[in-house]
């Protein structure tokens, strides 16, 4: 058995290999970059030359943490050739200005999500990524956490037959105070947390046909935003997803689950990181398989977490879609498929309606920019 678990390490496998790697410079000096961006780069081996950041000495401050050749002001990376490659991690309202004068020199581009607060502005992005020929990846790590990427190979391998259905059940208490500017967004869940398990889902099943959602708030919460969510999917295989988030869980009993069932056999696990975020905890994921057959639950083994190990991947899956390896799991026409199924759920909340997408727009926008819609 242990021979048959081998290609699931194999498909976990974030080492950046030596010959892939590039220059590569940080704009935004935030927690994510120092919790999990530079970590995981410093772990991969990966030339960092450097940082900047709207306040310099914040920027200092990280440069001397991790031991960067230097600062720069995002004018210098501009203006700098041997910089190749740029991972942005600021504000989602200041990335697009960013992102496109990181194109318009040249620049490969590694962005947060979302890509853009809207699919609009994120298609001039991906439009202009493609004009440049330069590669355009987005930040969407859930799919290379190792539980995940561990459970995509197993679905791959058809150990559990055809997926029939996707469930993420998350119920957790948020300090959202350590963002202010998420604090005050009229958008939150679905566009800054639910925008990973969509984004999940779609790795498994595609773009759905339908959306439908429904949101809440907890009174007297601190958050503006909606803080409660639940989101049904169906596809255009018969299957279906449901994701169903709570942030304000104030007794103690949180948990954050993945169940994919197929038509031969089953997934389940947990998601780390949210029992102790941001320090979290290793995933954990078995299955249950009459193809194999596992005779019972089998457990995966995962090592590494969500943060910062699978941050590694984004970068990883960027470096390998320069070098000719072809387009990246998240490269951003696929992210803004993510994001047009967020956008999706915001409309089914204000109609109170399900909401289908137009597939054949999204094969349109797809093919336009290169890529296969999933």
């Amino acid at each position: 058995m242990l021979d048959r678990l081998r290609p699931l390490a194999q498909a976990c496998d974030l080492t950046i290999a030596a010959e892939l790697h590039r220059p590569v410079a940080v704009v935004g000096a935030g927690a994510i970059t120092r919790l999990a961006h530079l970590p995981a780069y410093r772990a991969a081996g990966l030339p960092v030359l450097g940082i900047c950041d709207l306040d310099v000495a914040r920027a200092e401050a990280v440069r001397a943490e991790f031991d960067l050749p230097r600062t720069y002001t995002l004018e210098q990376i501009l203006a700098d050739d041997e910089i190749e490659v740029v991972d942005v991690a600021v504000f989602p309202e200041a990335q697009p200005a960013i992102v496109q004068a990181l194109l318009a020199a040249g620049k490969h581009v590694l962005a947060q999500k979302p890509l853009a607060v809207s699919s609009g502005l994120g298609a001039q992005l991906v439009a202009q990524a493609q004009a440049a020929q330069r590669s355009l990846v987005v930040n969407q790590q859930m799919r290379y956490g190792e539980g995940m990427a561990a459970a995509r190979a197993i679905v791959e391998a058809g150990w559990i037959g055809e997926v029939t259905a996707v469930t993420i059940d998350v119920s957790i208490i948020t300090d959202w105070s350590a963002w202010p500017w998420l604090v005050k967004s009229p958008k939150l869940d679905l566009m800054y947390h639910s925008i990973h398990y969509f984004d999940t889902v779609r790795s498994f099943l595609g773009t759905p046909d339908s959306v439908y959602c429904v949101a809440g708030r907890r009174p007297g919460q601190l958050a503006v935003g909606e803080t409660r969510t639940t989101t049904t999917m169906t596809f255009a295989s018969g299957a279906r997803a449901l994701v169903n988030v709570n942030h304000e869980n104030i007794t103690g009993d949180q948990w954050a689950t993945l169940r994919i069932d197929g038509s031969a056999g089953s997934i389940r696990g947990t998601i780390g990181l949210l029992y102790d975020y941001p320090h979290g905890r290793p995933d954990t994921l078995e299955f249950n398989s009459s193809v194999l057959p596992t005779d019972g639950w089998l457990a995966y083994p995962v090592s590494t977490r969500w943060i910062p190990d699978a941050f590694a991947g984004p970068m990883r899956a960027l470096l390998l879609e320069i070098a000719g390896a072809g387009a990246a799991p998240t490269t951003a026409s696929d992210a803004l498929q993510t994001l047009r199924v967020v956008e999706a759920g915001y409309a089914s909340i204000a109609s109170g309606s399900v909401q289908v997408l137009d597939r054949q727009a999204s094969t349109a926008a797809a093919q336009a920019c290169g890529a296969a819609p999933m």
